[in-house]
């Protein structure tokens, strides 16, 4: 699954590698632990353009009761993904990208699980297939909300877990974002998680499991932080 990730990029690169679009004034900052239930940046395309702006994390179908089903809806599995009616509708058509440098596993060790950041290996920017919804509350007021979605682990990955966010390979992004692609089995053909091969593994801070940490001591292992001090 994914339940916790980082981009710390500035926002002059966010925008230029999807050369996107922030009319709307979105607030942005390196973020090092972005937990479920928050406001994420994501792009959608509004079909002339790319666009950032912020999703609710945890997916809440334009028909749910309450908002707070959402909790329950921060991954998609690929494999079910365009049958459930949570978010059959959304795959077809409300495709966005997360982006993201790094996201968080827990590993079993002998001391106990402790966080694992994976990234590429050149520490590059990534983007996790997402698919977004927008709920209208009694009172009128609009919610806009998102789920990732995961796929069964693969190669040294699935020694940390057993599923991982597909993190799309960069020449399917504009595809995976294009609202004419509106056949599921079409939708899915893109949804192939990246290559294992081509993300590392790193040793994260324990702090990453209290989602009030949200800084860069975050990615310094507890050994190294000890050091500093």
């Amino acid at each position: 699954m994914c339940g916790r990730y980082t981009i710390t990029i500035s926002f002059e690169e966010l925008l230029a590698y999807y050369a996107a679009d922030d009319s709307a004034g979105s607030p942005y900052g390196p973020r090092y632990n972005i937990a479920p239930g928050q406001l994420v940046p994501a792009i959608v395309n509004d079909g002339t353009r790319n666009r950032l702006g912020l999703l609710k994390w945890g997916l809440v179908p334009p028909w749910a009761e309450d908002p707070k089903v959402g909790s329950k809806m921060l991954n998609a599995r690929v494999e079910t993904v365009a049958e459930r009616p949570a978010f059959r509708e959304a795959l077809r058509r409300k495709r966005c990208l997360v982006p993201a440098d790094g996201y968080y596993e827990w590993r079993q060790t002998a001391d106990g699980k402790r966080p694992m950041r994976i990234r590429r290996h050149d520490g590059a920017l990534f983007s996790m297939a997402a698919i977004y919804e927008s709920w209208t509350a009694p009172d009128g007021s609009r919610l806009s909300t998102c789920a990732i979605l995961t796929a069964p682990a693969q190669g040294h990955l699935a020694d940390i877990h057993d599923r991982v966010p597909i993190i799309l390979n960069r020449r399917v992004e504009a595809a995976w974002l294009d609202r004419s692609i509106q056949r599921s089995d079409e939708v899915l053909q893109l949804a192939i998680p990246l290559d294992p091969a081509e993300l590392a593994v790193d040793p994260a801070n324990r702090r990453v499991g209290n989602v009030a940490n949200d800084d860069p001591g975050c990615l310094v292992p507890d050994e190294e932080q000890g050091e500093l001090f």
